[in-house]
């Protein structure tokens, strides 16, 4: 079970790089590299928290505050990814893709420093 959440835990940090990379690449508008990687941030982030909950043979001890605030983060992303994605074809809602990268990179912040 170990490998298999590793493999979660990687491809949860390629949908990080995607949303930061897609950020980067394509300002003001919201790629689909961003929109996908959100997606998909959210996703493998759950799938880590349960299996990090329910298998007790990987050992991990979680700190739920910090959970709920990395969610919190997550969903905003990916609800802001879509917000800028979706707008009308000759509207681009440029703060709408500034705010999901800055809120991407502040979710990998709090993954890192908080402990």
């Amino acid at each position: 079970m170990t490998f298999v959440y590793n493999l979660v835990v990687v491809v949860h940090l390629l949908c990080m790089a995607a949303v930061i990379g897609g950020y980067a690449v394509a300002r003001p508008k919201v790629s689909e590299w961003m929109l996908w990687g959100a997606r998909a941030l959210v996703v493998t982030g759950l799938v880590m928290v349960l299996m990090a909950h329910f298998i007790h043979s990987l050992d991990k001890h979680l700190l739920m505050s910090k959970v709920v605030v990395k969610l919190a983060i997550g969903v905003s992303v990916a609800g802001l990814a879509e917000l800028g994605h979706y707008a009308k074809r000759d509207k681009v809602i440029s703060w709408s893709a500034h705010a999901a990268g800055t809120l991407a990179i502040a979710n990998v912040c709090v993954a890192v420093l908080w402990h």
